[in-house]
C-alpha cells in the first residue's frame, strides 16, 4: 500500500500553485468591476454635465426668447421719446427684439439746449421740477432753442401704490406709440394729477384713461394697451439700465435717483423749485458745449 504525501492529497508546490492561480484571478476580477465602475462614474458625469448644459441652454434659450419678445413702443428706440416742439415727437422704429436702446445723438450748434430728463410719474421731486420748468421748456422748443427727451422709468413702485410707478410710465409708453405728438401732454397730466407718494394708492387704470382723454388722447388701441399693460416690460428694462448706468448715477449718492436731467451731456445739480437757476444752467451748458459736433449721450458702454 503506498504511503506519502503524493496518495493523500496535493503536493505544498501543487497547493501554492493553486493559491497563485486563485489569487490572479480574483485580481483579474477585482481589476474589471473598477473598470466597470470607473465607466458607470464617467457616464454619470457625462450625463450630468449634460442634463446641466441642456438646463443652462434652455435658461438662456428663455431669457433670449423673453427678451426677444418684449413689446417695444415705437418712437422711443432711445428708451425716451424726443420732442422738438411741445406738440411734435421725433418719430422711430421701435427697439428691435432684445436689443439695447440707441442713445439719441444731437447736432451741437451753439444756440439749442439738448434736455434729457430720466423721470418718475411718482415722484415728488419730479413733480417739482416738471411744474417748475414745463412752460419754459416749452417755450424753448417753440423757440427752436431746445429739445426734449423724456425717459419715464420706475423706481418708486410698491404694493400700496399698485406699482403705479410701472403702470403710468408703461401708459405713457402706450401714448408714445399711438399718439406721439401728445406725449408733452400727458406727462403735465401725469405730474398735474400725480397721487401722495406716502399714501397714495396710485391712479386705476380707468383713472389713467380718464386722464389721457382730457388731454386730447382717446383710442381703442391706447385703451387696449393701458389695460393689457402692454409696455410694462419695456419699462422695467429701461429702469434697469438708468439703475446700472454709471453715467446715469449720482456723483454725490453714487446710485440713480429721479429726476436726473442732462443738457448737452452735462448734468444739472441745482434746484428743482428754482426756474431761473435752471435756465441759466441751459444757456452755459449750450455756450460751454458750442458748435462742437454733436453729442451722443448716455453713451453705449
Amino acid at each position: 500500500m503506498a504511503t506519502g504525501r503524493g496518495a493523500s492529497g496535493p503536493s505544498k508546490r501543487d497547493r501554492r500553485e493553486e493559491a497563485r492561480e486563485t489569487a490572479r484571478l480574483m485580481r483579474e476580477e477585482a481589476a474589471k468591476k473598477a473598470k466597470r465602475r470607473k465607466v458607470i462614474v464617467q457616464s454619470s458625469v457625462i450625463v450630468g454635465v449634460l442634463a446641466v448644459l441642456t438646463v443652462v441652454g434652455l435658461v438662456i434659450y428663455s431669457s433670449v426668447s423673453a427678451s426677444a419678445n418684449v413689446a417695444n413702443p415705437k418712437n422711443m428706440i432711445s428708451g425716451g421719446i424726443v420732442l422738438t416742439q411741445a406738440d411734435q415727437a421725433v418719430t422711430s422704429a421701435a427697439i428691435t427684439g432684445g436689443d439695447a436702446p440707441t442713445p439719441t445723438t444731437q447736432k451741437l450748434d451753439g444756440k439749442t439746449a439738448h434736455i434729457q430728463i430720466w423721470l418718475d410719474y411718482q415722484c415728488p421731486y419730479c413733480d417739482q421740477f416738471e411744474t417748475t420748468n414745463s412752460d419754459q421748456m416749452k417755450k424753448m422748443m417753440a423757440d427752436g432753442t431746445a429739445t426734449l427727451e423724456i425717459h419715464p422709468v420706475a423706481i418708486l413702485d410698491s404694493s400700496t401704490n399698485n406699482k403705479y410707478s410701472t403702470r403710468s410710465a408703461a401708459a405713457a409708453a402706450c401714448v408714445a406709440n399711438y399718439d406721439p405728438d401728445k406725449f408733452f401732454d400727458i406727462n403735465s397730466a401725469f405730474f398735474a394729477n400725480q397721487p401722495d407718494e406716502q399714501t397714495g394708492t396710485g391712479l386705476t387704470n380707468a383713472e389713467i384713461l380718464k386722464l389721457f382723454k382730457d388731454a386730447g388722447v382717446e383710442s381703442k388701441a391706447i385703451t387696449d394697451c393701458v389695460n393689457n399693460q402692454t409696455y410694462a416690460q419695456f419699462v422695467t428694462n429701461r429702469t434697469k439700465e438708468a439703475v446700472a448706468s454709471k453715467q446715469l448715477a449720482n456723483p454725490t449718492s453714487g446710485g440713480f435717483g429721479t429726476p436726473t436731467v442732462f443738457v448737452n451731456g452735462e448734468r444739472y445739480q441745482g434746484g428743482f423749485t428754482d426756474a431761473t437757476q435752471f435756465a441759466t444752467f441751459v444757456a452755459t451748458a449750450v455756450k460751454d458745449a458750442g458748435d462742437s459736433g454733436s453729442v451722443t449721450f448716455p453713451k453705449k458702454s
